[in-house]
């Protein structure tokens, strides 16, 4: 297991510090994961160990390394989920397999209880390429890392300021399917409203540099720990 013994002590609560609500910081450094549960059930679909960045009462910054072996939905038959057609997508019987990232890393950015996080792209030779906001639930934190649904609805923000809305086609069809109720739907495009409210208002993440950010290069790539399903034994918001 690459670097090891800081996963094991984020495991065992060895963080950063806290704050006078007993929530608890990781340190520069620290692997967790990040993880999202099905749409329709309990259990985990997504996993990626990443490396914190900064951890304080504003926000939660971590690190996706390329290559970092990850957890991701897979029908059940072994397909591509993004390669079935819209209208079996979120219907037909699935499974997880492991895998890795791809391309570029990420870096995520979160702010405690929005119901969005921003994540930033760059292409090959670090030419930025986007802000990406993921509309989900808020985070929860827990010894291990932090949890979240995914909305289906996003947000990709250009260098130059403008933005349009993603995947409004899966949004609608997951309505449809029974994944999300009207009520969780207007909740979370009105979610998605305010995100592009802070977007036109330039307010941070967004005004920091994040673009500018470097990951340090003597960071090893997370190893996928075996339980990365576990489930909580102490969570917080």
């Amino acid at each position: 297991m690459a670097d090891g013994g800081a996963m094991r002590r984020v495991m065992r609560g060895e963080t950063g510090g806290a704050t006078g609500n007993g929530t608890c910081f990781w340190a520069p450094g620290s692997q967790i994961l990040w993880r999202y549960r099905e749409n329709a059930g309990d259990a985990f679909h997504i996993a990626r160990p990443v490396t914190v960045v900064r951890d304080d009462e504003e926000f939660l910054a971590v690190w996706l390394a390329p290559g970092t072996e990850c957890i991701k939905p897979v029908l059940a038959d072994g397909s591509s989920v993004g390669e079935e057609p819209l209208e079996s997508r979120y219907t037909k019987p699935r499974s997880v397999t492991h895998g890795h990232w791809r391309g570029t890393g990420v870096l995520k950015l979160a702010q405690p209880g929005r119901p969005w996080s921003v994540w930033l792209f760059w292409e090959p030779g670090w030419q930025f390429k986007n802000w990406y906001i993921n509309l989900e639930q808020p985070l929860v934190r827990w010894d291990g890392g932090v949890d979240s649904e995914d909305h289906f609805l996003d947000i990709s923000v250009h260098p130059d300021r403008s933005w349009q809305w993603l995947d409004e086609d899966e949004f609608a069809q997951a309505q449809r399917d029974g994944l999300m109720a009207a009520e969780t739907a207007q909740r979370v495009r009105a979610a998605g409203l305010a995100a592009v409210d802070a977007v036109r208002a330039w307010e941070r993440p967004f005004s920091d540099g994040w673009q500018h950010w470097r990951p340090d290069p003597a960071w090893a790539v997370p190893s996928l720990p075996e339980d990365w399903d576990r489930t909580p034994a102490h969570v917080s918001s």
